[in-house]
């Protein structure tokens, strides 16, 4: 029988709803039922940051359900509008990387609340007025309490609009700056950073100590300043506060708006809770969540770590969804301080679990012996860390992008065939997000 004759859509998303909880999310419902046409699932998918989300984490989950619906492989294709599926995607030579933007990171999925109103408003104000009311916009506070996702929600805000964007991390520039230079691409780097509508850099704390790239970009915001083009920042510090940063940086990061975001109140937590639990197609009742935004305090990234845990303790460990499974969730959570969790605790972790060398870990040694940890730790980085596919292969030997997609993927299957490696991953997952590292 062909595969198409088994296949249903509405099928196979309830399928990835149950086995994927952590994966799937509630606008999969929107999206126009997928075909199955020359042996291939392939999904038309309008909004590229969704597509990007598909592509990246969600093919192999759509793969695995469809081939238990029909009893067939069949590859799945995630494909923008009038695309030719048999065109070949040319490679980038783009001298700029610019990491995708998460489908996750919106205005309408950002919670506002005292904490950051202020921000959250300048950044609406900002896209309405882009290069001219608050330029450069400035935006600071501990990790975790959402300025990432109010950078990526702007910068889409902003694409929507029309406006060329660049979304990096300081660390993409720096190595992007590097690497030009190695490679004698300097002019081609400057062109493309410099004509930009929008220039958007996170977490410019990495620019301390490093004064090349402070060099270049000051000459980057110069020349975007003068052209009325919006220069946008964040940082963990008020520009002042940044270790090293030249004094003319200082000065012109305090041209605009400097705005900080604060830890959220209980409340602003709770509807956090609510907003993502309906991200993810969940209904959960009140107390449960209430019951942990009044135990998991001050890190957004700590709360939403607890929530999916309760999740998929609930579809996919078949506990019941009560005040007993909540507080068993968080057991581990409760009273802990929040603290920025690194690619480098998580790499510390792995190496001290398995007895092996950091220098290892991170190296080009294929055995089984250093591979599996290695894989381990590049899907950890994935679930616990905001950083893109190319980001992380930078921090583990500047490895390619589908190296890790790979090992995410590898891991994934893993965990859910081999009891021993779904225990393993939930214990470092515990260790790292609770400091017990």
């Amino acid at each position: 029988m062909a595969p198409a004759a088994e296949y249903n859509w509405n099928t196979l998303l309830d399928a990835v709803r149950r086995a994927y909880p952590e994966l799937f999310r509630a606008w999969f419902n929107e999206l126009p039922p997928g075909e199955i046409e020359s042996g291939e699932l392939r999904v038309i998918v309008a909004d590229p940051t969704r597509r990007r989300y598909l592509l990246d984490s969600c093919a192999n989950a759509f793969a695995r359900c469809a081939m238990e619906q029909t009893g067939f492989l069949i590859p799945v294709r995630f494909l923008p509008p009038n695309a030719d599926p048999d065109a070949v995607a040319s490679s980038s030579t783009d001298p700029l990387t610019t990491p995708s933007l998460s489908a996750d990171y919106t205005f309408d999925q950002f919670v506002v609340g005292p904490s950051n109103r202020l921000a959250h408003a300048a950044c609406r104000a900002v896209c309405n007025q882009p290069g001219s009311l608050y330029n450069p916009l400035f935006i600071h506070g501990s990790s975790g309490l959402g300025k990432t996702h109010l950078l990526q929600a702007t910068c889409a805000d902003l694409a929507q609009r029309g406006a060329a964007v660049s979304y990096l991390s300081c660390e993409t520039f720096i190595n992007d700056f590097v690497r030009a230079i190695e490679t004698g691409r300097l002019a081609d780097f400057r062109d493309r950073a410099r004509h930009v509508d929008a220039l958007v850099i996170d977490d410019v704390q990495f620019l301390a100590n490093r004064e090349s790239s402070q060099e270049e970009l000051f000459h980057t915001f110069n020349t975007l300043y003068q052209a009325r083009k919006q220069v946008i920042l964040s940082a963990d510090s008020p520009p002042s506060e940044i270790p090293t940063l030249e004094d003319r940086l200082v000065s012109r990061f305090n041209w605009g708006l400097v705005t900080q975001i604060d830890p959220p109140n209980r409340e602003t937590r709770q509807a956090i809770l609510h907003k993502k639990a309906r991200l993810r197609g969940c209904e959960i009742p009140d107390e449960l969540l209430d019951f942990i935004a009044a135990r998991v305090e001050s890190n957004v990234r700590l709360l939403e770590g607890a929530l999916t845990r309760l999740i998929s303790e609930t579809q996919i460990g078949g506990k019941p969804m009560s005040l007993d499974t909540a507080r068993h969730v968080i057991e581990q959570f409760a009273g802990k301080p929040a603290r920025s969790l690194q690619i480098s605790d998580i790499l510390e972790t792995v190496a001290s679990h398995f007895g092996i060398r950091l220098p290892e870990l991170v190296g080009r040694k294929r055995s089984r012996s250093i591979s599996h940890p290695r894989q381990i730790a590049m899907y950890l980085a994935r679930k616990l860390t905001p950083l893109s596919l190319q980001e992380i292969g930078f921090h583990f030997g500047g490895r390619d992008h589908s190296t890790v997609l790979h090992a995410e993927r590898v891991i994934e299957a893993a965990r859910r065939k081999n009891p021993d490696t779904a225990n393993l991953l939930t214990k470092l997952t515990n260790d790292l997000l609770t400091g017990n590292r």
